[in-house]
């Protein structure tokens, strides 16, 4: 048990080192990809600033009052945010804590609804989003095996790694698929309409490009605001799906080595017990010995000197040199026909661990009874 202990120890401190170390390797590539452009960026910008205050005579105070009047009115350029549609849009940026930012709400009402609307909606939509993956997910199963079947093969069954490619696969194509009509509608790139896919459907939702803002399209393109919301609710569950398949795989191998572990200790145990009975000259061959019972055992009802541990004996006494089966016979296994003639067994890992020890407490375990020693 130490032993597994230390290992998942070390398992999740390589986890955590493995974390900070990726952090680290995104931090470096940011800067190195950004930092520069950003530098160029802000220049140009400067000297747009300085060129309109010297051209139209503007001082520093109106030019930042006019900023804030613009940035304000970006959204309402957009068309109008806060009716039905609008409305549903951002509730769906809630619930599936995409979170773009391109609108918020303004009143304290609004705030306050917004927060105990999103502390129930984001839970349930969780696990709405994971039931329908997990059904998606059987579903895929059926069809595969179904596949294989017609294709002749001759094992039909499905495996997690079978699922992860398909769940990969179906990914690659709502992500395609998505992008070339988010270019036709909205007129951007190919890149930029996959990275905001990406964004979305991940719920990172930076808000740097945001569906349904141009040309008032939330209430005159209707067609457009039905695609937009169904393509985002069924991406997020295929993803969802997908991401869920490629976490429990990871879960399943880390199940694996953990069991793997168990069944090494469970094995070093068992050797340890038949290493006792070598040592005192019997064979436990034959006996039933179960490992991990967690009952302690005892050949009467006499209280037990001993402290109690998990792991013992749940068989017959392996141990012959005390007593010498004069005082006690057994009509089946660990059952004596005279118990008021034993005594309680100390637990074999409380003998065992002191055999640094080992002849003192055999003579300790010896002197307690020999004549009533259960055997």
């Amino acid at each position: 048990m130490d032993t597994m202990m230390k290992k998942q120890n070390v398992r999740t401190l390589s986890l955590i080192v493995c974390e900070f170390t990726y952090l680290l390797i995104g931090a470096a590539v940011f800067d190195a990809l950004e930092s520069d452009f950003e530098e160029s960026d802000k220049e140009q910008y400067l000297e747009k600033e300085l060129f309109y205050k010297r051209e139209y005579n503007i001082s520093d105070e109106v030019y930042r009052d006019m900023e804030k009047t613009i940035i304000r009115l970006v959204p309402h350029k957009a068309g109008v945010q806060w009716k039905f549609a609008g409305s549903f849009y951002f509730a769906t940026t809630i619930i599936t804590t995409i979170g773009y930012g391109h609108t918020a709400p303004m009143t304290i009402g609004g705030k306050v609804f917004c927060m105990g609307y999103a502390l129930i909606g984001i839970p349930l939509s969780l696990v709405m989003f994971q039931s329908i993956g997990e059904r998606l997910n059987v579903f895929i199963a059926y069809c595969l095996k179904h596949i294989k079947k017609l294709l002749g093969f001759r094992n039909t069954e499905v495996s997690h790694t079978n699922l992860v490619v398909v769940g990969a696969f179906n990914v690659s194509v709502i992500t395609i698929t998505g992008a070339f009509a988010f270019t036709k509608f909205e007129g951007w790139s190919f890149i930029d309409s996959y990275y905001y896919i990406f964004i979305t459907l991940t719920t990172i939702g930076f808000g740097d490009f945001v569906a349904l803002q141009q040309d008032n399209a939330l209430q005159d393109r209707p067609e457009y605001v039905a695609f937009s919301l169904t393509y985002i609710l069924v991406g997020l569950t295929v993803v969802g799906a997908s991401l869920n398949l490629l976490v429990l795989r990871l879960l399943t191998l880390n199940t694996e080595d953990e069991r793997r572990e168990q069944q090494a200790q469970r094995e070093a145990e068992l050797q340890r017990v038949r290493d006792f009975a070598d040592f005192h000259g019997n064979s436990i061959e034959g006996h039933h010995i179960d490992i991990t019972d967690i009952s302690t055992h005892y050949h009467n009802a006499h209280s037990s000197p001993y402290p109690q541990i998990k792991r013992t004996i749940s068989s017959v006494c392996p141990c012959s040199c005390i007593g010498r089966r004069k005082n006690c016979s057994y009509s089946k296994a660990g059952s004596p026909k005279y118990p008021g003639n034993s005594l309680p067994l100390q637990p074999i890992n409380d003998i065992y661990n002191g055999f640094s020890d080992e002849h003192n407490t055999f003579l300790q375990y010896q002197a307690l009874n020999r004549k009533r020693a259960s055997i």
